[in-house]
């Protein structure tokens, strides 16, 4: 149980993988104003600190995240004047757009329930490592809401159009299982295993090429509203910005050397 004492978001470093801790087990992680701009906040430095290579988001307790904290919600809409479209535009939006525009790996760690934004949060991150009893819930439609925080651009994307309205209207838990089938994560892990696996995929991609990595993420994101002959353009591009790079003669010397490569991130 966390004491009054603790914060809300736990910060380690280690060995160039950063791990964002969401810490309100007691009410399942639900997401405070504080915490998103925590969040929004470490992102933002660690995509200038050339000294993190990788960062994971995980979760304290039995729970991901259960969304937006909605007594927290209610709370400030009886105080008037309270936009929930600005809500998003302020708070949810910039969040998940930095975890997809950061060219570093983000990988997600989830524990168990992740539900409405919680789940956007998960969908929002590069890898996705998951527990056996973790679920994903879309319950917007129980609120009287449409799904947010990305959820419409992720879902028809990772399980076709069809299976996400279903998903999206019923608010039917997909679990671990179907979650892996779908693609909605990479792999499913027992859950005392789950820390552990994260680390050990989080270390491994801190010591690679941090710029290819980077840049690689940027191709993946631009290929999805791209051309096929844009993005054979946009490739070259980037491989021309590589190319230059002590990284990739690093790599070739190490390749040829048949020797580990040792990546500075230049």
């Amino acid at each position: 149980m966390k004491t009054a004492a603790q914060p809300e978001l736990l910060s380690e470093r280690s060995n160039g993988v950063l791990t964002l801790t969401l810490n309100r087990p007691e009410v399942l992680n639900s997401l405070t104003v504080a915490m998103l701009a925590g969040l929004l906040d470490s992102l933002k430095k660690a995509e200038k600190d050339p000294t993190v290579r990788c960062v994971v988001l995980t979760a304290a307790g039995r729970a991901f995240c259960a969304g937006a904290d909605l007594g927290d919600l209610r709370a400030r809409q009886a105080q008037g004047a309270f936009s929930l479209g600005d809500e998003l535009r302020l708070r949810f939006n910039p969040l998940i757009a930095q975890i997809r525009k950061i060219e570093k790996p983000v990988i997600g760690a989830v524990n168990g329930l992740a539900a409405g934004a919680g789940a956007s949060l998960i969908l929002s991150t590069d890898i996705k490592i998951c527990a056996e009893k973790a679920v994903f819930i879309n319950a917007f439609s129980k609120v009287g809401l449409v799904p947010d925080s990305g959820m419409t651009y992720f879902m028809p994307r990772f399980m076709g159009l069809s299976l996400a309205l279903e998903h999206a209207w019923t608010a039917k838990p997909i679990s671990a299982a179907s979650a892996l089938h779908y693609g909605w994560v990479n792999r499913v892990v027992a859950a005392e295993e789950l820390a552990a696996a994260a680390a050990e995929i989080a270390e491994e991609l801190a010591k690679s090429a941090s710029l290819a990595l980077g840049l690689t993420k940027r191709a993946m994101n631009r290929s999805l509203d791209n051309n096929f002959e844009s993005q054979l353009e946009y490739e070259a591009q980037l491989q021309e910005i590589l190319g230059k790079t002590n990284d990739h003669q690093e790599g070739l010397g190490a390749f040829l050397e048949k020797r580990a490569p040792k990546f500075t991130g230049e």
